[in-house]
This record gives structure tokens, C-alpha cells and sequence, in this order.
């Protein structure tokens, strides 16, 4: 089997214990070149570990690992060399420009002459930079570091690239701009491996690992994990008295999960059966106005969902 032909990154049952504490148990997944891999999770959950232990930066404390074919316990230098990586801190230095900063880590993967001269030119066009090329760092807004931490991270166009929640504390515009930034990384065949507790950021990755209290708990593409609800068993109720209606129908039998958003309720049945016995319930209790209707799961849906099963089976 050819390098093209092989995963970029194996997982077999990765584990990372701090102490008694276990951040990463058993995890195990693959990625293809030229994937968007999403790791989707609250904090906590494990996914920075796991990142960290994939650039070569913590060594497992069981299974194994490769990224692009070299070892993560043993090679750990060759991977560094040959990825990308961009923390969750902000890494690139405030008191020198935008351009400064590119030709420096430019200079530290190795560019020089016209190689650091067009890969410069690259990286200022693709993170839409040009009228801030000299600009210092710290007078940049939030979404301009975040595009310019990435592409400084792909100065020396690695094949695969990690990036840690990269779009904390920016603005759904600048969001916007940097996934169109991946997108078209993800399309010239870069594997782009991300960590966010995002779930809209989630739905644009090819697949998403869903990761819990150190466990990898789902693993699809984003279609695939919607369809764990059957048709018509996640239904929404709006009514004028919903915390009354969440009293009235929780304990009732075929009722999986009743979560409230603002005014509405997020109902998942144990089948589409039971929206009639939820109905006539949510009126007897004084709901006479509520309206309920079926509506598409989301990737939310699945997360709580899952969550729950995994803590509920951990109980018993």
C-alpha cells in the first residue's frame, strides 16, 4: 500500500492518564487525505489531549498512533516537521507586523529565497491580509490572528494541518471567513483535523468524532448520525407555558429526552407513535395552545443524545 493509499492519522485505542486521571480512554479512529475531521466536545472533553498527542507533543500512555505513516511515541520529530499546528493560545508575536511574523516561522520550516518569497505572497492573499501586511499583530482584530495564525501554520504546506478550537472568541463573520479558508484547504486535498465545541462548525466537517469525558462515543459523517432518531420521533412543542409542559410530560412512558430552548421544547419519542399521547398530556395540564410538530434532528440532538446513553449505561 502506498503513503496515498494509507490513512493520515490512526488511532488504536490512544489513552493519556495524568495521574489518576484519565483525559483520553481507549480512543481509535482513522482519517483520509483530504478530510475535514471534526473532534466535537465540551470542554474537558478530551480533544485537546488527543490533538497534542498527534503532533508528537505528549507521548500516549497506551495504543498507538501514526500520522502519515510515523509513529507518534517514536518519531515524534518527523511528524513535527511535517504538519501543521495551531493552538488554542494565540502563538504568533504582537509587537512585530503580519509579514514579519510570516517570514519568521517561514524561516523556521526551512524557506528561503523565492520558496519564502511566493509562499508569503500565498499566505497574505489566501487570509485576506494585503492591507494589513504591515500592520503589527496586537492591532489586529480577533478574525485577522486567527486567519493569519492558520496560514502561518501552513507556511511550509504541510499535508496535514491540526487546529485547536480555532475560532474562539471571534465573531460569526470572521468564523465564516476562516471555514471558507478550510474549505478550500480541504478541496486542494490538505487533511485539516479540528477540534471546536461548536456545533454549526461541526456540521461543515466531513466526519466528527463526538468525544465525552475522555471516550469517543460517535464517529459519521454529520447525514449519518442524524438518522440514529428515526423519522418523526424528534418533534418541537411551542406553547405559552413551557416550563408547565416540561412538568407534564417528562416522566411519561416513551419519552427519551425533553430539553427546553427559551419557549420551546425539544422532544425526542421513542417513536413517532407517541406525539398523540404527548399532545392530549401538554393539554391536560393547561397547555391548551400548544402546537407540536416534527422537526429534523440536529447535531445537537445527537450529541445530547448520545451523551446521555453513554452516562445512562455507565450507571447500571
Amino acid at each position: 500500500m502506498s503513503q496515498a493509499d494509507r490513512p493520515a492519522v490512526v488511532a488504536r485505542d490512544i489513552s493519556k492518564n495524568f495521574g489518576p486521571f484519565v483525559a483520553v480512554d481507549r480512543v481509535s479512529f482513522a482519517v483520509a487525505h483530504g478530510e475535514i475531521f471534526g473532534f466535537l466536545g465540551s470542554n474537558g472533553a478530551g480533544k485537546t489531549t488527543t490533538i497534542r498527542m498527534l503532533c508528537g507533543l505528549l507521548a500516549p500512555t497506551s495504543g498507538a498512533a501514526t500520522v502519515l505513516g510515523f509513529d507518534v511515541a517514536r518519531e515524534a520529530g518527523e511528524i513535527k516537521r511535517r504538519i501543521g499546528y495551531m493552538s488554542q493560545r494565540f502563538s504568533l508575536y504582537f509587537d512585530l507586523t503580519v509579514e514579519e511574523n510570516l517570514r519568521f516561522w517561514g524561516g523556521t520550516y526551512g524557506l528561503f529565497g523565492r520558496r519564502l518569497a511566493d509562499r508569503l505572497a500565498w499566505a497574505i492573499a489566501a487570509a485576506e491580509l494585503g492591507g494589513e501586511r504591515r500592520a503589527l499583530v496586537r492591532e489586529l482584530p480577533g478574525g485577522f490572528r486567527q486567519r493569519l495564525a492558520l496560514v502561518a501554520a501552513l507556511m511550509h504546506e504541510p499535508p496535514i494541518v491540526f487546529l485547536d478550537e480555532p475560532t474562539g472568541g471571534v465573531d460569526p463573520e470572521a468564523r465564516r471567513r476562516f471555514w471558507d479558508l478550510i474549505d478550500a484547504l480541504a478541496g486542494s486535498g490538505t487533511t485539516v483535523f479540528v477540534t471546536t465545541h461548536s456545533m454549526d462548525e461541526a456540521e461543515r466537517c466531513h466526519r466528527v468524532a463526538l468525544m465525552h469525558a475522555g471516550r469517543l462515543l460517535a464517529l459519521d459523517g454529520v447525514p449519518a448520525l442524524k438518522r440514529i432518531f428515526p423519522p418523526g420521533t424528534v418533534v418541537e412543542v411551542a406553547c405559552s407555558r413551557p416550563a408547565q409542559a416540561v412538568a407534564a410530560i417528562e416522566r411519561l412512558p416513551g419519552i427519551e429526552e425533553v430539553a427546553l430552548f427559551g419557549e420551546r421544547l425539544r422532544v425526542v419519542l421513542a417513536s413517532a407513535a407517541e406525539t398523540a399521547d404527548i399532545a392530549t398530556r401538554i393539554r391536560e395540564a393547561g397547555c391548551a395552545d400548544a402546537v407540536i410538530a416534527p422537526v429534523e434532528p440536529t447535531l445537537e440532538d445527537v450529541f445530547i443524545h448520545v451523551i446521555a446513553a453513554a452516562e445512562g449505561a455507565a450507571a447500571q
